[in-house]
């Protein structure tokens, strides 16, 4: 691997942890693309090649997967979830936790409060982790 491509690996990173630390937070793009020290355009095409979904996708995901979190340990409603992990609209969370899991987030809880089979955690993050790769 190149020093440059081994550079934009890490500078992706970079961003890519900016994200994860504060998906709450309203992101964008030109925000996290001076986090990697590119421009907006080389930032959503580098990013899209080295993680495999654009970053907007990918702060979606984020997003829903700490939903899907809250969704089953707080008492917290639908609403309230949907604020604490930084959307702004109910209808474009329930929307997009749709298109992620499934399913809305109320028939997520409802199925998900069946006590599960004790099985190791790492199993369980595994399987229950959203993915957009099908």
């Amino acid at each position: 691997m190149s020093r440059a491509v081994e550079q934009m690996n890490r500078a992706m990173l970079r961003a890519r942890d900016v994200m994860d630390r504060a998906y709450a937070d309203p992101l964008d793009v030109p925000g996290l693309a001076r986090v990697a020290h590119v421009s907006e355009y080389h930032f959503i095409r580098t990013f899209r090649a080295t993680f495999g979904e654009t970053p907007h996708r990918y702060l979606q995901r984020r997003r829903v997967e700490r939903a899907m979190y809250l969704l089953l340990h707080t008492g917290q409603d639908v609403t309230e979830v949907c604020h604490a992990v930084g959307f702004n609209s109910l209808g474009t969370f329930s929307r997009t936790f749709r298109q992620i899991v499934g399913e809305s987030p109320t028939g997520y809880r409802q199925r998900r409060t069946v006590p599960a089979a004790p099985v190791p955690s790492c199993f369980t993050k595994a399987w229950t982790r959203p993915s957009s790769f099908g």
